[in-house]
């Protein structure tokens, strides 16, 4: 079969649709914040759109900006198109402003700085940051006169002034100087999602609730006083009738409670209530008002206990009318009856228990509140540091901080605002994971460059250069991935000018390989046990190869491809990685559920370069891919068909897990069924998720990747595991809504057909299906 290269270019229409999104957003959503984010992706997708257009970017390239290297970082946003920015580039820094202000440089002079360090003056500064450990590194290019202060340190004249030459034609635009911390570089013992800065943003983001301010005035303002006005009624009862006596001073009450009316609406207008005319409270009042034949009438009528002329006509002829007759005797004993019938006379038992209720709860302390009470404690802590520790900030509101803020004592730290400080919490990854501070794959793959750098970085026995490289590992970790085509791979590391000036200063020994090996199958057991149902993120795989280059385990990773620029073949890594998960799975149930043919693989041996390609790859195995998925090759722009064809390959190569177990050597030691157990309840809940959802094509997709690491994992099991695992599958399957199990029916029969040693290609056996994920005509799962 003739292999056809599909050869897709990055659409500029997806950069038109996400600049119309932000428009759109930036244009008419309410909150200002939004608007603001907004306005600034307008900008960058206006730069990409523009950029695009006149040929200054090229989408798709390891070197997308005209003008600068692959080594420099790009602004890049989402999908992987570069923006034209460097990231070391943009406004002058607070930090470059206080150094410029040390050397009495003009400000916004970058290159002007940059030759400032390259005096003694400036190297004697850059010295003193490398010895004290007391920086950080933001963007990579921040770490390069860190290198070349330490280079000349190290008496290497040569790579200093080598590395000088590479970064000097553009130090006016970007910058190499990291800013000065007052905490050291981490050692990625212990990690933290959120900084103490962060946590200190995200409680000042909390803003009252209008709603229940409102309901809190309600309860400690306008009750009482509609008891005291409906006492205040109640003393003139005698025998039975309403407004039979007035009590001595029952006239000068009348008019202190009116006048206390009138303060009390000038400072508390957030609940309405009480301005309603047709309220029972402001029958009270009118009438009282009436009845005392209030001079300052008006006054009245303006808080809204009787209405104006003009509001009258706006509420209709009705309202004019029951405001009219506020003062009515039938009209005010109706209102004092019902009033007296719901909650009690005030003072009697009934109603004293509900105002007690009333007032604790508009005593309890508001989210708000307690926002701040937590950000006062937070007070003498650093930004950049995470919590040792949070029991100590969790504990309910203090006597002293109830004296100091109204609140009530005791007030407990509700989950609402637990939550965000858990995610400050610094501690070792695995104690992150135990307690769901960590809760998927995706946001471990955020915390462990903080592991990986330190480990690495232990190969430069010096320690201030160790530092540094472990500074620089957690910056490049963050720099966004770029959409390749043509099997381009991303910048890596090594690539950097500056770490290739002191790789000459990396001494992997026996101790520091053993080192990363020991913390990749701690980080391999970690996610295959607390993630089992989810494939390894792409940013994760590139923390666990680069542990596995230091360890020298020979283990191939393989990253999730993008269907929509799929180039209709694998890079030679992609063969190396299925003939390396043949060793371990030929014969397996993972190879007879999916009918691979393992030793066949062992024997494809076709490597070579393709023109116009930037790798090596393999027809033979893009041929059996597409084999497989049943697609034609001259179907060249067909999403779902490129998505059919690579999850050919990621089973083929069982997506990364085959090389977690053998070369790495992960192994929970509760053994595999769990974690198939695992895989299997998350199947369970994506299917469950199907029912009703218009928009389901992702939620399958993940469901079948879920299943086929269940299979995985099955396949590592003993029989007698397997046939108790698949046993719990029937258990757990019937515990799902009838829609769930329907559905995941013909999965498990077809699983119990192969483990029994049938074949799902076998047209004989009806109701059976082989889960994959992708399809082209419409997924039978979608309408089972």
């Amino acid at each position: 079969m003739n292999e056809i290269h599909v050869r897709p270019v990055p659409n500029p229409g997806y950069a038109d649709w996400q600049l119309a999104k932000a428009f759109h957003t930036a244009t008419s959503h309410e909150s200002e914040a939004t608007r603001r984010r907004a306005e600034e992706r307008v900008h960058r997708w206006t730069q990409v759109a523009r950029g695009m257009a006149d040929g200054s970017l090229t989408i798709g390239s390891r070197t997308p900006v005209r003008g600068l290297p692959a080594w420099v970082t790009p602004e890049v946003v989402r999908g992987g198109f570069a923006t034209g920015d460097a990231a070391a580039g943009g406004p002058w820094t607070e930090h470059e402003a206080e150094a410029a202000a040390r050397a009495g440089l003009r400000a916004g002079d970058r290159l002007a700085l940059f030759r400032y360090f390259l005096t003694d003056a400036g190297m004697a500064e850059l010295h003193t940051l490398l010895d004290s450990g007391r920086y950080h590194v933001a963007v990579p290019e921040e770490a390069a006169l860190l290198t070349i202060a330490w280079l000349l340190r190290a008496g290497d004249r040569f790579a200093a002034l080598t590395l000088l030459d590479e970064i000097t034609p553009y130090a006016d635009r970007l910058r190499f100087l990291p800013r000065a911390a007052d905490t050291v570089v981490p050692d990625g013992s212990a990690v933290h999602r959120e900084s103490v800065g962060s946590l200190r943003t995200t409680l000042g983001a909390r803003r009252p609730k209008p709603a229940v301010e409102a309901m809190n005035e309600a309860l400690t303002v306008w009750n009482p006083f509609a008891d005291q006005l409906l006492a205040h009624w109640l003393e003139t009862v005698e025998d039975g009738r309403l407004g039979a006596v007035r009590p001595a001073g029952w006239t000068e009450r009348g008019r202190e409670l009116l006048e206390r009316h009138r303060r009390l609406a000038m400072r508390h207008t957030l609940c309405g209530k009480h301005r309603n005319p047709r309220e029972n409270s402001a029958i009270l009042l009118a009438a009282l008002a009436e009845a005392l034949g209030d001079p300052p009438a008006g006054d009245v009528r303006g808080a809204g206990t009787r209405i104006s002329a003009r509001a009258a006509r706006a509420a209709g002829p009705r309202a004019d009318v029951r405001a009219r007759a506020a003062a009515r005797p039938g009209l005010l004993r109706h209102a004092v009856d019902s009033m007296v019938a719901k909650r009690g006379a005030p003072g009697s038992p009934t109603h004293t228990e509900l105002r007690a209720r009333q007032a604790a709860d508009a005593s309890t302390a508001t989210l708000h509140e307690l926002a701040r009470v937590l950000i006062t404690r937070l007070a003498n802590l650093r930004d950049d540091a995470g919590l040792p520790d949070t029991a100590w900030l969790l504990v309910p509101v203090t006597d002293e901080e109830a004296a100091r803020t109204g609140m009530r004592a005791g007030s407990p730290i509700p989950d609402g605002l637990r939550h965000p400080v858990e995610r400050a919490l610094s501690a070792p990854v695995a104690t992150l994971v135990e307690r769901g501070i960590v809760p998927s794959a995706e946001v471990l793959a955020e915390l462990v460059p903080q592991l990986v750098a330190a480990t690495t970085a232990l190969a430069y026995h010096d320690p201030a250069l160790r530092t540094l490289m472990t500074a620089e590992y957690g910056a490049f970790a963050e720099r966004r991935s770029l959409l390749l085509l043509n099997l381009e791979h991303q910048v890596r590391l090594e690539e950097l000018p500056w770490v290739q000036a002191v790789s000459a200063y990396r001494r992997v020994s026996t101790d520091t390989a053993g080192n990363a090996h020991e913390a990749l199958v701690e980080l391999g057991t970690l996610t295959v046990r607390a993630f089992p149902g989810t494939i390894v993120p792409n940013p994760l795989l590139q923390e666990l190869g680069s542990l596995a280059r230091q360890a020298k385990v020979g283990a191939v990773f393989t990253e999730e491809l993008a269907a929509d620029i799929f180039m209709g073949t694998f890079s030679a890594k992609f063969l190396r990685a299925a003939q390396s998960a043949a060793e371990l799975l030929e014969g397996s149930l993972y190879a007879r559920y999916y009918d691979i043919d393992y030793a066949m693989i062992r024997g494809i041996d076709d490597v070579k370069r393709k023109r116009g390609l930037a790798a090596n790859t393999s027809a033979d195995f893009a041929a059996l891919c597409r084999e497989r998925a049943g697609t034609d090759p001259r179907n060249r722009w067909s999403i779902a068909a490129n998505g059919t064809v690579i999850e050919q390959a990621q089973i083929l190569t069982t997506h990364n897990l085959a090389a977690l177990v053998h070369p790495i050597g992960v192994e929970p030691a509760e053994g595999w069924a769990e974690p198939a157990r695992g895989a299997y309840r998350t199947v369970c809940r994506l299917v469950q998720q199907i029912a009703g959802n218009t928009r389901t094509l992702g939620t399958v997709k993940d469901a079948a990747y879920a299943w086929r690491q269940t299979l995985f994992f099955l396949s590592l099991c003993g029989v007698e595991d397997q046939f108790a695992v698949i046993a719990w599958m029937a258990q757990e399957t019937a515990r799902r809504p009838e829609h769930t199990a329907r559905r995941l029916a013909p999965v498990l029969a077809g699983l119990r057909h192969v483990f029994t040693g049938g074949s799902l290609d076998d047209p004989a056996v009806p109701n059976v299906r082989r889960f994959v994920g992708w399809a082209t005509d419409g997924h039978w799962m979608r309408d089972a």
